[in-house]
């Protein structure tokens, strides 16, 4: 993907729809989720189990365009609804300053994780031919990203529930830069085996 620049660049959708997702847990938690939901106009989902809300947030955060960078977005955060509850995160209006950082990694480690497959598919590069084989390579890389992304997001030093709408954009690009950069780094260290 060429430099991090590079690579974190070509996440502009993905970069868009992250900064709406930060935009998104600030005001969840500064004013809870039925205001938030009824600035949206999408007061139906007030009272609503936490995965069916953020289901029906999807439009607000990925906003369909067609393209197939918009569609990354949206799977990852479809992926990122799945994994509320495996995170430990079940109560929308409780939402901990720890959880929405959390809720932030996991979108942007599914969007990294879905743009490297995306290139991979495109550029008709094989995978293992045994399904057990490709399943394992698939769960090393995401758990490579995954690392990844919470490394960059920690070494950013910013407190995501502090971060006004001027800081959202920047801080995003720096963290899908870094992950890159880690991510390299990382790859580096292991090919250097």
């Amino acid at each position: 993907m060429g430099s991090p620049r590079r690579a974190a660049q070509r996440m502009g959708a993905a970069r868009a729809s992250g900064a709406n997702v930060v935009r998104l847990l600030q005001s969840v938690q500064a004013n809870g989720i039925a205001e938030t939901l009824r600035e949206l106009n999408l007061t139906a989902l007030a009272g609503r189990p936490i995965e069916e809300v953020f289901a029906g947030l999807a439009d607000y955060v990925c906003p369909e365009d067609g393209s197939i960078d918009q569609g990354i977005a949206r799977n990852a955060f479809i992926e990122t609804i799945a994994d509320l509850a495996d995170a430990g995160i079940t109560d929308i209006d409780g939402l901990t300053p720890e959880q929405m950082t959390t809720v932030f990694e996991l979108y942007v480690a599914h969007t990294i994780e879905a743009r490297i497959c995306n290139d991979i598919g495109t550029k008709a590069v094989a995978l293992p031919a045994n399904p057990a084989a490709a399943q394992n390579v698939e769960d090393m890389l995401h758990d490579f990203i995954q690392r990844g992304v919470s490394d960059a997001v920690s070494q950013s030093g910013s407190n995501i529930q502090a971060l006004s709408p001027a800081e959202i954009s920047g801080f995003v690009t720096s963290v899908y830069e870094d992950a890159y950069r880690i991510l390299q780094a990382m790859g580096d260290a292991e090919a250097a085996r």
